[in-house]
């Protein structure tokens, strides 16, 4: 089968690579019928996050099982699937609370890649949800960004307690911002401000529910959002970068007794503890816990009351995947999606 591998920052490659098989009972393998390019893919295409060699890329994915283990149950050769980027086997204490993404059990799918045409998924019983039947074309983008980037988005929102009657300001206009925004306006916020400088995004960010967008950053865009609050802040903040600037902008941006999701994945973020004290904001964050929401997440898409797909701008084939990251990197796409035929 052919799959991504990235050899060394900036160096991806599409290869031939062996089959996946059954390791556990509880395993499945699926044809990937879709999968994609993260955001965070580009940390160690940049050269941000070390690489132990030659790796596996990849950990969206949407696609049709193939065979399973012994001990599935729950899914069975032929069914359309959509699987988070954790597995997880969504019956221990940490999965049943709501956060299957730290499952005492938890596999992140990155480790074993799914930019390829087939990918083996641990724990399948907890981890991939059948969809009501065969997508049709036009909604496999949308499935697969709740694979992940929709999740995430959405978990951004409820972790910043977004909802009728609050302001909610997103730091960060990759996928998971403006999904965030989606979410948001799905879950009733009143007013949605999105920071952004890009005018694509921007546009995009409006389509999904944003009322305002801020082009200012750091203490310019802090004062932005409190002139347009009253001086006060917004009440929920969704801080989907993972970057120092990013972390301080979103706590600085919330009023006090707000609440601030944070899913950016944190590269050498600190937060003053003296800040944080006299901030009075609430932080609530990490890998989300997509397998949660997955099964809203499909019938909203499914019924179209959503479209998060939009979100990728870029379609290229498996073996292009180094202009897709090439491409992201350089921020002439958004998203890319991956075809694996």
């Amino acid at each position: 089968m052919r799959g991504v591998v990235m050899h060394a920052p900036g160096d991806v490659r599409t290869e031939d690579l062996s089959m996946p098989t059954i390791i556990e009972p509880t395993d499945a393998i699926i044809r990937v019928t879709a999968t994609c390019i993260c955001g965070s893919d580009l940390w160690p295409y940049r050269g941000l996050e070390p690489l132990s060699g030659p790796t596996p890329m990849g950990h969206e994915y949407i696609g049709v099982v193939e065979t399973v283990g012994a001990d599935v149950t729950m899914v069975k050769p032929g069914d359309h699937v959509v699987g988070s980027f954790v597995a997880s086997d969504n019956t221990c204490e940490i999965c049943q609370a709501g956060y299957q993404s730290r499952c005492v059990h938890q596999v992140m799918m990155g480790s074993v890649g799914t930019q390829a045409q087939y990918a083996r998924i641990p724990l399948a019983d907890g981890t991939l949800v059948v969809t009501p039947g065969e997508p049709p074309a036009d909604l496999v983008p949308s499935l697969l960004a709740a694979s992940d980037v929709l999740g995430t988005g959405w978990f951004a929102a409820v972790a910043a307690e977004a909802g009728p009657g609050r302001t909610v300001a997103v730091v960060g206009d990759g996928a998971v911002g403006l999904l965030g925004a989606l979410a948001a306006s799905r879950l009733g916020a009143e007013r949605i401000i999105v920071m952004s400088r890009h005018a694509d995004r921007q546009e995009l960010a409006r389509r999904f529910g944003a009322t305002d967008i801020v082009e200012e950053r750091g203490d310019e865009g802090v004062a932005r959002i409190k002139e347009l609050t009253g001086g006060l802040g917004a009440h929920s903040t969704i801080e989907a970068v993972g970057t120092q600037e990013a972390m301080d902008q979103a706590i600085r941006a919330t009023r006090a007794g707000g609440h601030v999701g944070f899913v950016g994945v944190s590269h050498d973020v600190a937060v003053d503890g003296l800040e944080l004290f006299f901030s009075s904001v609430h932080l609530h964050g990490g890998p989300a816990p997509v397998r949660r929401f997955l099964p809203e997440l499909i019938r909203l898409i499914w019924d179209r009351e959503i479209d998060p797909g939009a979100v990728f701008d870029l379609t290229l084939p498996l073996d292009e995947a180094a202009e897709g990251y090439r491409a992201m990197d350089e921020r002439r796409a958004t998203k890319v999606l991956l075809t694996t035929d």
